[in-house]
């Protein structure tokens, strides 16, 4: 409760305290701009990151489109699937909905936590993996990649996965992240 950004976002009418990690990002990284009109987010709930995108990117011909196994409150000119991310028939839900491709893929979804640092980071490199599928098969070229990581140990084969793929690889962690927490974001651009 006498948290910096949870009162913040409650000021500002934001969903959740996340959604100044996102601001902060685009800040040091300019991800939003008139030509990135076609955005995903994936793990989208409650919704936070889908107003930031919102206000940051209010472009006519924007597309936004929010994916999450769990509901969310609509959000004016925003478009959402309550869908498992990672099954075949939501891929192409995406594919139908974008049609040419996406600029900016952005990804806060992190597993379920044990507590047990190693257990958690195998968990979310787990995760990211499969995030870098759907951003090999929708990502333009230059298009921006936002994804959170757990910092540890076990990335070094999944950082070689994301060196193929991506150029100009930045780890940020924004000053919206709690201290403690061990979450950093990757910051790419797709070769």
């Amino acid at each position: 409760m006498n948290d910096e950004f949870f009162i913040k976002s409650k000021q500002e009418g934001f969903r959740s305290r996340s959604s100044f990690k996102l601001i902060q990002i685009n800040e040091k990284f300019k991800i939003f701009n008139k030509n990135n009109l076609n955005i995903l987010d994936l793990g989208c709930a409650p919704g936070g990151w889908l107003q930031v995108i919102k206000r940051l990117s209010n472009y006519k011909n924007n597309k936004i489109l929010g994916i999450d196994k769990l509901a969310i409150d609509p959000i004016d000119g925003v478009n959402f699937l309550q869908k498992d991310i990672f099954e075949n028939k939501t891929i192409e839900e995406i594919k139908s909905f974008f049609g040419e491709g996406i600029d900016i893929l952005l990804n806060d979804m992190s597993p379920n936590t044990s507590g047990n640092r190693s257990v958690d980071h195998l968990k979310i490199v787990s995760l990211i993996e499969s995030v870098l599928e759907v951003s090999e098969l929708f990502l333009k070229r230059d298009g921006f990649f936002v994804c959170k990581i757990f910092q540890g140990g076990a990335q070094g084969e999944l950082m070689d996965r994301i060196s193929i793929i991506f150029k100009s690889i930045k780890y940020f962690k924004p000053q919206a992240s709690r201290k403690e927490s061990p979450e950093t974001y990757i910051i790419a651009k797709k070769k």
